[in-house]
């Protein structure tokens, strides 16, 4: 047992790294999402949300810890990946997912308005030439808790 008290390796074990991108993400003002890619049990890459420092939509933790994992590994394919984040991906990040041919997503809570995994758009089931694993859930609640904070703490700051 390591990292909270979660088994080594687990789901849950890499999901505490992402909830940790998530809170440097908090401390930058910007949505709380967070995101680690592991291989072979290891962490190859993290990032959290910086659109809003980088004024760029396109800076959304999947989309970073995508670029940083290519760049690292020397290579534009993840087949043996999993991607932890803490918020269910949105249209655009899945999109990057499947291209970057990610095997499996492990998310923690659905963002209800912009996610596009289940509760939107099913962009993973969409006819695609790659099929992403995905195990949503993963310390939910956890991650709600914190999301929740966020932006009650946002709202009181701009009164």
């Amino acid at each position: 047992m390591s990292k909270n008290n979660y088994p080594l390796y687990s789901d849950e074990y890499f999901m505490a790294f992402a909830i940790e991108e998530a809170k440097k993400g908090i401390e930058r003002e910007e949505i709380p999402v967070g995101c680690v890619i592991v291989i072979n049990n290891e962490i190859v890459a993290r990032s959290h949300n910086m659109n809003r420092s980088k004024d760029c939509n396109l800076y959304h933790a999947e989309m970073i810890a995508i670029s940083e994992a290519c760049e690292r590994l020397g290579r534009w394919s993840l087949l043996d990946a999993t991607m932890y984040v803490t918020l269910e991906p949105c249209i655009m990040c899945s999109g990057a997912i499947i291209q970057s041919r990610i095997k499996r997503l492990v998310y923690g809570s659905n963002a209800d308005r912009f996610d596009s995994c289940e509760y939107i758009l099913d962009a993973f089931n969409l006819k695609s030439n790659h099929k992403v694993d995905i195990q949503g859930g993963v310390l939910k609640e956890k991650i709600e808790k914190m999301m929740k904070k966020f932006f009650i703490d946002l709202r009181q700051n701009k009164k």
